[in-house]
């Protein structure tokens, strides 16, 4: 079996008198693509946002670890946290780029860690890493828009700039927050290849939160479902019949369901 690369053990955020994450555990494995779905206020945004370290836990018993490291623990973030992300990139839905800087520099940030602030400040980047931009930036498809400013590019040339900045950092897992929430189908399903392209070749670990159920199907080979807060399904994308799917968002489903799913 692979390692487990990210642990969650009786994860529990409340929001007010909403409890979005009800003692959630979790594994993940190397290699693994896994999908996080379930209806809007599920908690899917919450748990991946906790495992990244950007949200913490209520305090307690639960306890979040990265490649055997403490992320978090008992409502507080663990002072080994930037080991963790360090190896962990994270892909928003609103790409997190700077608009007013090229796609090229968007991108060598992710190399910050390496080279410094201040020399990342003044551009000053070291000839392997433009190479290692331009590789990055080539491999998602938009390696010809390397010198335009992020924001004049569409929101799916973003998103995949957004990848190749997780692939210059280094990172070992991508986290990806609705990555795809944003764009128009056909950028949409460019953005989920790409993904499932690193994974495959590359052995990226990938966890991705899904408003779109098809893409989940499709793309990935573990499907986790929350409702309310917790896992009421953790298992192969086969085994998400549509009844099962009705059981997770409710009846009003059947009237979304796209021609072809699962009977």
């Amino acid at each position: 079996m692979a390692d487990v690369v990210l642990s969650v053990r009786n994860a529990s955020r409340r929001f007010g008198p909403r409890l979005a994450l009800d003692a959630v555990s979790l594994e993940v494995r190397a290699g693994e693509m896994v999908a996080l779905i379930g209806p809007s206020g599920s908690g899917k945004s919450t748990l991946l946002r906790a495992v990244s370290g950007l949200q913490t836990l209520d305090p307690g018993d639960g306890r979040i670890d990265a490649f055997g490291q403490s992320v978090q623990a008992g409502g507080r973030l663990s002072g080994k946290v930037r080991q963790a992300r360090a190896r962990i990139g994270v892909i928003f839905q609103q790409f997190n780029l700077v608009g007013r800087l090229s796609l090229f520099t968007n991108v060598a940030l992710g190399g910050l860690g390496r080279v410094g602030w201040w020399r990342g400040l003044l551009g000053l980047w070291p000839e392997d890493l433009k190479a290692q931009v331009m590789s990055a930036l080539a491999r998602v498809g938009v390696a010809d828009h390397a010198g335009q400013r992020a924001g004049t590019l569409s929101g799916g040339q973003q998103q995949r700039a957004a990848i190749a900045r997780a692939l210059v950092q280094g990172a070992e897992v991508v986290l990806a927050d609705e990555p795809v929430a944003s764009l128009d189908p056909v950028a949409a399903r460019r953005v989920m290849e790409i993904l499932r392209e690193l994974n495959r070749q590359d052995r990226l670990t990938v966890l991705v939160t899904l408003h779109q159920v098809d893409h989940a199907l499709r793309y990935c080979d573990r499907v986790v479902a929350l409702n309310a807060g917790q896992i009421v399904y953790d298992g192969p994308p086969s085994g998400l019949t549509r009844a099962r799917l009705v059981d997770i968002y409710g009846p009003e489903f059947e009237d979304v369901v796209w021609e072809g799913a699962p009977k």
